[in-house]
């Protein structure tokens, strides 16, 4: 009986050590100034890619380098990432000495795929995106709402958990989503520490996020 006791204050405490410590992570926003932010993007198939390029499109060279996240078998994200990043050099020459990565991870949730096997697919998606997360090491997540975006986020807050480093984690609503959040965003509305959406209706329902207008 005492070791069951034991073990669950243990465990309690254990329990309420992570839960502090999300806590402060999320709470802390402190970000030191510097020239440049290497930045991770996550890129979804078709119009989330669209729109996170044109959103990436306004951001200055300071945010370099630029890390690339997107799905195994989405070739067309990767054609749309390259042409965007050739197109940006062109117009601007500084831009020829930005460097940029493209990594991929397996899908969280295929198209038409169950809801019951998609919480295994998104777990083998997040034991993969952890080492990754840990390896770059970015200053920013930016992303807006592909599911492939939630392991990644979480990875992020992961980094911040165990002390490794803080990761600001920015997530823009989809320009589609005018009155209802995504699923991801869902998720992510609590674990982001930038919440930005495109539309007036969404700013009510969701006051802690961030009405910027369509920037998109």
């Amino acid at each position: 009986m005492m070791c069951v006791l034991i073990l669950a204050a243990a465990a309690g405490a254990v329990a309420a050590f992570l839960i502090l410590r999300i806590w402060v992570v999320l709470r802390s926003r402190d970000f030191t100034p510097r020239e440049s932010l290497s930045i991770l993007v996550v890129a979804g198939s078709g119009g989330h890619t669209t729109e996170i390029l044109r959103l990436l499109g306004s951001l200055s060279n300071a945010y370099s380098p630029r890390h690339y996240v997107i799905a195994d078998t989405d070739e067309m994200s990767a054609n749309k990432i390259n042409s965007f990043e050739l197109d940006r050099a062109d117009r601007d020459p500084n831009n020829m000495y930005t460097k940029y990565y493209i990594h991929r991870i397996p899908r969280s949730r295929e198209v038409r795929q169950s809801w019951p096997s998609t919480v295994f697919t998104t777990l083998h998606s997040m034991w993969l995106s952890f080492p990754l997360i840990h390896q770059v090491k970015p200053d920013l997540v930016l992303c807006n709402g592909p599911g492939t975006c939630v392991p990644i986020c979480v990875s992020a807050l992961l980094l911040g958990i165990l002390g490794i480093k803080k990761v600001i984690i920015v997530y823009v609503e989809s320009v589609c989503r005018v009155e209802t959040l995504s699923l991801s965003g869902k998720i992510l509305f609590h674990l982001s520490d930038y919440f930005i959406v495109q539309w007036p209706a969404l700013k009510e329902k969701y006051p802690k996020s961030v009405y910027l207008g369509r920037i998109v």
